[in-house]
């Protein structure tokens, strides 16, 4: 199989470039050429670190279990959960007539072009971008239709879909981030957001307890995606606001910090200082987002969030190369959790989640003591409110008992004492 794809960026009328996809048996190549129009364009960039803007094709090769294709393009192929959503819908179908198995074009191709992350689009050989809306079908469903979409997301879990289930998600179902069950959902003011339903395996709320940390995000001076509590039939939804879109819902083009750093597995350990590197060559405000970063790192440190790896890290295009830190998104407390971090402050500093380390780095973060002690007193403070904060956010006393051992350790301490 080889295939053509046309690569544009929002709503451009000119393409940036080809995709170009083969398949041979299990092997499969990709390969990425800019058009001469978009290399000779004023407005013309780099799409990805790795896909310098020169003539010519560029040769992917997957490393590991990482993408097909370049990080960029992997930035927006189907998270954990969207790739449940999409296998289970192709086996459906296989039973009513022959499928050949899916290739990842496949899979990139089948996330809704309405709602995919950041700025790139893709559009077929016959000029269709992929996925086009259904004929007659919303390509985001509104809020009022969340009971629905649990119900459709609930089912998958539990391996009683139907057709219809698979139909109503397909496309919908498969945002970025993750493993959780979600769906892409039109805000009550038509604004892109993201729902996150309460998985079938929670033992906790989990769904609550991610507007939480970002309402704490916030508290302590974050730049924060918004997110609010909207119930359904009881039911607690998280309604995250997608921050790749402009108003008029214009598309931000967008990558991972595993895309800026040039990672392409999840096995390697990489450091937070690796990100400030980066931050020196692509920030278009380099003390801003270096101060932005270790603000994150304190918080991630004081809430246990134990899943900060470098895809749960992003950056918003401003313009030719620069980037800036896109809002914290996927901050989650985890009770009953070892204190590590996924992303290591340093190679010195090992995988301890500790606040001496991160103060001992400071400097390298551009950050003075006495400034790094003002940041780490906001953050703390911010994270000391949280049982105000959970029960202003309607949560019950039972819900923040469970998640006490993720806010309340030493290392809040250690905090205080350098906080001052």
């Amino acid at each position: 199989m080889n295939r053509n794809i046309t690569i544009y960026i929002g709503d451009t009328i000119a393409p940036v470039g080809n995709l170009f996809f083969n398949r041979s048996g299990n092997r499969e190549s990709s390969g990425v050429a800019y058009t001469p129009e978009w290399i000779g364009s004023p407005e013309g960039f780099a799409i990805d670190p790795n896909l310098p803007l020169q003539h010519g094709r560029f040769f992917h090769t997957k490393k590991g279990e990482g993408s097909t294709f370049f990080g960029a393009i992997a930035d927006s192929e189907p998270d954990g959960w969207g790739r449940q959503v999409i296998m289970r819908d192709h086996a459906k179908r296989r039973q009513e007539s022959h499928h050949e198995p899916l290739s990842s074009l496949d899979y990139l191709l089948a996330v809704d072009d309405f709602s995919r992350i950041g700025a790139l689009r893709f559009q077929d050989e016959h000029g269709v971008f992929q996925r086009a809306a259904e004929n007659g079908k919303r390509r985001a469903p509104p809020l009022l239709e969340l009971n629905h979409l649990f119900s459709a997301t609930r089912a998958v879990e539990t391996d009683s879909e139907t057709l219809s289930d698979l139909e109503y998600l397909r496309g919908r179902g498969t945002s970025l981030g993750g493993l959780r069950p979600k769906c892409s959902v039109l805000d009550d003011d038509n604004t892109l957001a993201i729902g996150k339903f309460p998985s079938v395996n929670d033992t906790y709320p989990v769904t609550k307890g991610e507007v939480l940390a970002l309402t704490i995000a916030a508290k302590a001076g974050i730049n924060a995606a918004k997110a609010r509590i909207v119930e359904s039939d009881g039911i607690p939804i998280a309604i995250i606001k997608r921050f790749d879109r402009a108003p008029e819902l214009n598309r931000i083009p967008y990558v991972s910090a595993a895309t800026l750093l040039g990672i392409e597995d999840s096995y390697t350990i990489h450091t937070y200082t690796e990100m400030v590197d980066a931050l020196r060559r692509y920030s278009a405000d380099f003390q801003a987002d270096a101060e932005e970063l270790w603000r994150r790192i304190a918080l991630t440190i004081l809430i246990t969030n134990v899943d900060d790896h470098m895809r749960n890290h992003g950056f918003l295009h401003v313009e030719k190369s620069l980037f800036r830190l896109s809002p914290a998104f996927d901050i989650n407390p985890f009770p009953n959790k070892r204190h590590t971090l996924k992303t290591w402050i340093s190679e010195n500093a090992g995988d301890a989640a500790s606040i001496k380390a991160l103060v001992d780095h400071a400097d390298y973060f551009g950050i003075p003591p006495k400034r790094a002690c003002e940041l780490l007193s906001l953050v703390e403070s911010a994270v000391s409110l949280w049982r105000e904060i959970g029960r202003s956010l309607g949560m019950s006393t039972r819900e923040l008992k469970a998640f006490e051992t993720a806010f309340e350790h030493g290392e809040r301490a250690v905090a205080q004492k350098f906080a001052g």
